[in-house]
């Protein structure tokens, strides 16, 4: 089989294809013929090096994929040959508190950047029947990192959401979904209209409007917003604690922006607000969220599809930050 190694980490170049083996499943275990995998911001943080935590020697990247049953091992019931399966981000993490041993892609096992991969029956979900492999593929991260971030969001809420990544797209989705209002933050006019066709309420062009938490104070009556989603970090996260409204909550989700201005305290203190820190979610949520998406027939919005060979390409476009949904890597 085909497989994507990573020898040197900060180094792209190592990045290469090789032939291996096909391994076999042993108790507990199947073997996922993989038809598509996705990138997340944190996989071009891994092979930048610069990830804060240890990653696997030689590992294979990424950690959302999705495919078909191939074999079974002994004791698996979950799952039968044929079944279409997609990843969990965190492969060991079932469902109650985290756990201190979760597992993750790249840092603990390898990733699905291949051919065919040898996973626990229990690291892995059914696929919701509408979709496809490419679009089941973008939901283990991103889509459920959105789903966590808008816990306890109804109908009359405002959402506000930053740019145009994968989290911030199915945000939209989600709250639309969910009842609520959605104001969309974006530095490009041109993509005004299709954040419109996803069913955001309102828009802000960021560049344009640096101070952009005057104009969601604005639209909301000057009372903010009940739910942000942040994804820009120390870039926006003082915009944020501007914008939101007493009591709602900040759900943080990444760190795309590392310069930015500095939170005032007093501000934050007196938001009385939540800030709240999201990792992902666990199978549980990840199944709560496909049921979701089958009722609603929520399809997953894809930037860009590359082919196995082209992985290197995908990375660039992820790198480039200019891009309108999820990257996909067609097996």
């Amino acid at each position: 089989m085909k497989v994507y190694r990573q020898a040197q980490l900060g180094n792209m170049d190592s990045l290469k294809v090789r032939e291996e083996a096909p391994p076999k499943a042993g108790a507990g275990q199947v073997l996922v013929r993989v038809k598509a995998s996705s990138l997340n911001f944190r996989d071009i943080i891994i092979a930048q090096g610069h990830y804060p935590f240890g990653v696997v020697e030689n590992h294979v990247p990424l950690s959302d994929g999705a495919g078909v049953i191939e074999a079974v091992g002994e004791g698996v019931r979950r799952f039968a040959v044929g079944d279409r399966v997609m990843s969990s981000f965190f492969p060991n993490w079932f469902g109650g508190r985290i756990p201190s041993h979760r597992d993750q892609y790249q840092k603990e096992q390898d990733g699905w950047l291949s051919e065919y991969l040898l996973i626990s029956a229990e690291a892995l979900t059914f696929i919701p029947d509408h979709l496809s492999f490419d679009e089941a593929a973008t939901l283990p991260c991103a889509a459920l990192t959105a789903w966590s971030a808008l816990s306890g969001v109804g109908p009359g809420d405002t959402v506000l959401t930053l740019g145009t990544g994968g989290v911030s797209i199915f945000a939209i989705q989600f709250a639309k979904a969910l009842g609520a209002q959605v104001v969309a933050t974006t530095s490009s006019a041109s993509k005004f209209e299709r954040l419109t066709a996803l069913g955001a309420d309102a828009l802000i062009n960021y560049s344009d409007t640096p101070d952009w938490h005057r104009v969601v104070r604005e639209l909301t009556g000057g009372l903010g917003a009940d739910r942000i989603v942040e994804v820009g970090g120390p870039a926006t996260i003082a915009q944020s604690v501007r914008s939101i409204r007493e009591g709602g909550q900040v759900s943080i989700v990444g760190a795309l922006g590392m310069d930015g201005e500095a939170i005032d305290v007093m501000k934050l203190f007196f938001s009385q607000a939540t800030y709240k820190v999201v990792s992902v979610g666990n199978r549980s949520d990840l199944e709560d969220m496909n049921r979701a998406v089958s009722a609603h027939k929520i399809r997953p919005v894809i930037d860009s599809h590359f082919g196995f060979d082209e992985a290197r390409a995908a990375y660039d476009r992820l790198s480039s930050r200019n891009v309108f949904g999820k990257i996909v890597i067609r097996n």
